[in-house]
């Protein structure tokens, strides 16, 4: 199998990747990665990716890293079956935009929230989920199904599960009811179900 995709579980980003293969039917094997075993650290995957950060995609001899150019490749290079990204090119520019805005403004305000709490970062993460909500005016965030889902839905998930262990923790605060049933439907897809991540499984089971 020529395509390998190096993953690791738990990773919003490694997760978007998966999320993008499954969507276009490609097939790849994929190679897990554990944080606490080192893997990262590694010789050989240091040579894939010096930066030593998961995702990484190696598709016969061309290899690529950080997610979002990933997602991009992956609709490049295999160009049939659904789309990630929308043909004319205004559409896809939000996309694009839309894509980056998930990476620089949401991933960071999520994590410094999940991870010190404070009145500023929760009013700060409530602004920010409030933009979302605008933007989630239909099924999903754009219209059809796109690469701007499979990247907020992997942060979302993560920021749910870190702050759902807190009990001053209130879903309803923060999460409007657009977006709320915007998470369910993402969450019923079976690509979703499917590449959900492994180690979440075994804990929900613990």
């Amino acid at each position: 199998m020529a395509v390998r995709f190096y993953y690791a579980s738990g990773s919003p980003y490694a997760w978007r990747v998966w999320l993008a293969l499954e969507r276009k039917g490609i097939p790849y094997h994929r190679k897990i990665l554990s944080f606490d075993a080192g893997d990262l650290k590694t010789a050989e995957y240091g040579a894939l990716n010096p930066r030593r950060r998961a995702p990484v995609l190696v598709d016969d001899d061309f290899v690529l890293t950080e997610s979002g150019a990933i997602v991009e490749y992956i609709e490049d290079r295999w160009p049939n079956g659904p789309a990630l990204f929308a043909s004319e090119p205004r559409k896809r520019a939000i996309q694009r935009r839309m894509v980056r805005e998930a990476d620089h403004y949401l991933a960071d305000i999520g994590t410094r929230f999940a991870t010190t709490p404070s009145e500023e970062t929760g009013n700060n993460l409530r602004q920010e989920l409030a933009l979302w909500e605008g933007a989630a005016t239909g099924d999903y965030l754009t219209g059809d199904l796109s690469a701007v889902d499979l990247t907020v839905y992997p942060l979302m998930a993560l920021f749910e599960r870190i702050a759902s262990r807190r009990p001053d923790f209130a879903r309803s605060d923060f999460i409007g009811p657009r977006l709320s049933a915007w998470i369910g439907r993402m969450h019923a897809l079976p690509i979703v179900q499917h590449t959900w991540p492994p180690h979440w499984k075994e804990a929900a089971l613990a």
